[in-house]
């Protein structure tokens, strides 16, 4: 990463994560296509839901016949860590319009999140809209395009786990996360790992007592304030 905002630079930023995306999106596109979709339908929910990991629980709610009700609130639990990081990212855009907030509220995607917590290293602490609306403009095309050509594969792989596709998303966190270790130049190394490893053991007994839709948003704001303790207490 350099410290450029422009739209050759997000680019460059964006291209490994798209392995990730190509990954998980066929992934979906097969599984989508094995349970009775159409490639239309796949490609379809890949535009309009554009939600990873809500869209295979999406997909096997569809299978159930469940009610449209628990469709809708199943995602939306699954999605809700979207509004903590539009909220994060949303201080960096108070001088754009409503339109390009609503843009990049709409479009933010994990990967992008961390792409962008990533940048702010580089770039004293700024965004913009041209370098943080291409970022999410390459992840949302890409994964379209990956649902389709999964469901086009859809009737030639009838286990996508055997080619490794479904590790695809976390070996990109991994490099992700190795990422923001390496050049978040503003809090301590040592406060980094000891919050990695407790998010690790957060997750872990999470499993144990707090629903999988919720794990994620319940640990995320747990670990956030016991970091911000940890910080004013002892670096």
């Amino acid at each position: 990463m350099d410290d450029r905002l422009d739209t050759r630079s997000a680019i460059k930023d964006t291209l490994p994560t798209v392995f990730g995306y190509l990954g998980i999106g066929i992934a979906f596109g097969v599984v989508g296509k094995a349970t009775g979709l159409s490639t239309f339908l796949v490609v379809l929910t890949s535009l309009i839901t554009y939600s990873g990991s809500a869209q295979f629980v999406l997909v096997g709610l569809l299978v159930a016949h469940s009610p449209l009700l628990t469709m809708i609130f199943s995602v939306f639990l699954v999605n809700s860590r979207m509004i903590l990081m539009s909220t994060t990212v949303a201080r960096y855009f108070k001088d754009e319009s409503l339109l390009k907030n609503i843009l990049i509220g709409s479009l933010i995607t994990d990967e992008s999140f961390a792409l962008s917590m990533t940048k702010l290293n580089h770039t004293g602490e700024k965004l913009n809209f041209e370098w943080f609306n291409t970022v999410n403009l390459m992840a949302y095309f890409t994964w379209a395009i990956a649902s389709f050509i999964g469901a086009v594969l859809g009737n030639l792989i009838t286990d996508p786990n055997k080619f490794g596709l479904d590790f695809a998303l976390v070996a990109m966190f991994i490099g992700l996360l190795y990422l923001q270790l390496i050049s978040d130049r503003s809090i301590n190394m040592y406060l980094q790992l000891i919050m990695i490893g407790i998010t690790l053991v957060l997750v872990f007994v999470g499993l144990i007592f707090i629903p999988s839709s919720l794990l994620i948003l319940v640990v995320t704001l747990i670990a956030c304030a016991l970091g911000v303790i940890l910080k004013n207490a002892f670096f």
